[in-house]
């Protein structure tokens, strides 16, 4: 065991009794703090749940519910979540990085809402979140600058069986993440279990993470690290044990999740209106989807974000 893992090891015993001994947060202080009650991390995952039905309520061990969840609602899990490429080969060098802002032939500036780039902190990922309403919007003017004369005729478009079969045109390049199955051309690919469990000392989410190799073997923690933004790696991200679980699993601290949260919420709440449409910034019941969309950052190639739907 190395001295960080030792360390680890006895912060995290530290944590389970202060965590044990903190008070339950009783008022609402998301928009104020970031930091959320029970109450509303239940709201908040009845959402998410809602919103993207991958997402499911578990109750976990008897012996390690908390009374001040419901009995049935102690933390959120998805599983099977594609994880394609490693946390490395993500990183892009210097010849390979992208402008985010480009001009138009008008001079107008525009942002590119899709980068290369991996976000480096959750503080930058706070600054460039955007909402449905906003992302609608890109859309929208990106739709309004195409030209008329740009869209083919429906004559010029040749009828479906005059076009050949893509898979006799393209061979596609091999990638070293990626396992082919040639007898039924499965592709194969890392996948992990995501936790999302309520820190009643942070006062708010936090998430956990259970990896599966390409033959559904559990991954071990130095494999389960290549995964992640290597900024985090034993620093933010450390194995620690589940609380509703018997299980050493990979956790993101929480020590700063409820300062972006309220970046994220001021941000939105600047002059701008909710992702509904409502005056006032996000609601509360908004929270983990946003929560999700900034751990993004620290875990670049795990693949849940895309279920979410609009």
């Amino acid at each position: 065991m190395s001295v960080q893992d030792a360390y680890n090891k006895v912060f995290s015993n530290f944590q389970k009794v202060r965590e044990y001994l903190a008070p339950v947060l009783k008022n609402s202080k998301f928009k104020e703090t970031g930091c959320i009650t029970p109450e509303e991390f239940v709201a908040a995952g009845d959402f998410l749940v809602y919103k993207c039905p991958t997402w499911q309520w578990e109750g976990g061990l008897n012996e390690k519910k908390r009374d001040y969840l419901p009995s049935d609602k102690q933390f959120l899990v998805t599983r099977n979540v594609p994880c394609i490429r490693r946390a490395r080969q993500m990183e892009l060098t210097e010849d390979e990085d992208v402008e985010s802002i480009i001009k138009d032939e008008s001079g107008e500036d525009w942002m590119l809402t899709h980068s290369k780039r991996t976000t480096k902190t959750m503080e930058e990922m706070a600054q460039i979140i955007m909402t449905e309403e906003e992302e609608e919007a890109e859309i929208k003017r990106g739709l309004e600058k195409l030209k008329i004369e740009d869209i083919p005729d429906l004559d010029d478009v040749p009828d479906m069986d005059d076009i050949p079969d893509m898979d006799d045109q393209i061979e596609e390049e091999e990638d070293p993440s990626i396992q082919v199955v040639t007898n039924d051309k499965v592709l194969q690919v890392r996948t992990y279990d995501v936790f999302i469990t309520y820190d009643k000392y942070y006062q708010t989410p936090r998430m956990w993470l259970f990896g599966y190799d390409e033959e559904r073997r559990p991954l071990n923690s130095t494999q389960v690290f290549e995964d992640v933004s290597p900024d985090y790696v034993k620093k933010t991200v450390t194995i620690e044990t589940h609380p509703h679980l018997s299980l050493n699993l990979a956790s993101i601290h929480p020590c700063k999740h409820a300062e972006v949260m309220k970046k994220i919420i001021e941000r939105m709440g600047q002059g701008k209106t909710s992702v509904v449409g409502q005056e006032g910034g996000i609601r509360v019941d908004q929270y983990l989807i946003l929560f999700l969309k900034f751990m993004s950052s620290v875990v670049p190639t795990i693949d849940y974000d895309h279920t979410i739907s609009t």
